[in-house]
């Protein structure tokens, strides 16, 4: 079963040559003899192709566009030039435009930067700061009335998963599962691919599924701004900490580029404007991105690729 998402257009701008020709048959112009002024026009800069900012449903509630159309208009006024987001709806087409070139910059899983990283050379950007961290967890959800009340208990029942690349809410109560020897198809009665956090927390709350694993960032945003949703959940499992979901840039972007967007983020915080739309996005600030923190979600990828082979 798949969620449909929800997809962002923004307008592009064009412009358009308009050519004269004189016809041959015009008689020859008359050139005065008194002396004239002539005006030298400053030509216009050329047209710059818009920075392509990837972000998608996976990661962002319907709430929190808003929020990524202030940063990207905060962006352009900052960086001087276009910037157009680009919206998909899982992981796996964000990292083919990522290698593509399709977008330069973009808001991405933990999962998928790995695997970017790996890949294509994917580079980490900035990682956000949320209550001084930059980390998050995988919460294992269930409705508010369910009898169920710790992971082992969901044996034999529905469960969402939200992307099948997705760290928080496919890879880690997979590895949970391979530390108890099983599967997730052996284990679950079904499986769901909801491909967006906030869609996996109303699949619960609805009681379209038993169980579901999220991102706790959106579960928190979704509590703070539709409590009536997140109320008729409970948290049943919290994982161990792991590295934030971080902004990243393609390879071969322009260093001079990335630098620039990276002040940009990095500097957000110490700006009233910046602070107001980092609030919004419940960001405390943009720190330099550290490969390290993202270690633990290898070794989990190793560990269940080793469980599948034997």
């Amino acid at each position: 079963m798949k969620y449909p998402g929800f997809i962002l257009t923004l307008p592009v701008l064009f412009s358009m040559m308009i050519c004269t020709a004189c016809d041959r048959s015009d008689p020859p112009p008359v050139i005065p003899l008194t002396a004239q002024k002539t005006t030298m026009e400053t030509p216009a800069p050329p047209k710059q192709n818009p920075l392509r900012i990837g972000m998608g449903a996976m990661i962002t509630p319907k709430e929190g566009y808003v929020y990524y159309q202030q940063l990207q208009g905060y962006i352009q006024k900052k960086l001087g030039r276009p910037v157009q987001l680009v919206d998909r709806e899982n992981y796996d087409e964000m990292n083919d435009l990522l290698e593509s070139s399709g977008v330069d910059v973009a808001f991405v899983c933990a999962g998928p930067y790995v695997e970017g990283k790996s890949k294509f050379n994917l580079e980490l950007l900035a990682m956000p700061l949320v209550k001084g961290q930059p980390l998050y967890y995988s919460y294992i959800l269930v409705h508010k009335d369910s009898t169920i009340n710790s992971f082992k208990e969901l044996r034999g029942k529905t469960f969402a998963f939200t992307d099948p690349k997705s760290n928080s809410g496919k890879l880690v109560p997979t590895y949970m599962l391979t530390k108890m020897k099983e599967t997730p198809e052996r284990y679950f009665s079904r499986v769901e691919f909801t491909y967006g956090h906030d869609k996996s927390i109303r699949a619960v709350a609805d009681k379209i599924v038993d169980g579901a694993a999220v991102d706790s960032l959106i579960w928190e945003y979704t509590a703070l701004k539709r409590p009536e949703i997140t109320n008729q959940t409970k948290i049943i499992a919290k994982s161990a900490p792991y590295g934030i979901p971080p902004m990243v840039v393609r390879a071969g972007l322009d260093p001079e580029l990335k630098r620039k967007i990276k002040d940009i983020l990095l500097g957000a915080a110490n700006d009233p404007e910046g602070r107001e739309i980092l609030k919004g996005m419940m960001i405390d600030a943009f720190v330099a991105g550290d490969d390290k923190n993202y270690d633990t979600i290898r070794t989990m990828n190793t560990w269940v690729a080793g469980q599948r082979k034997r």
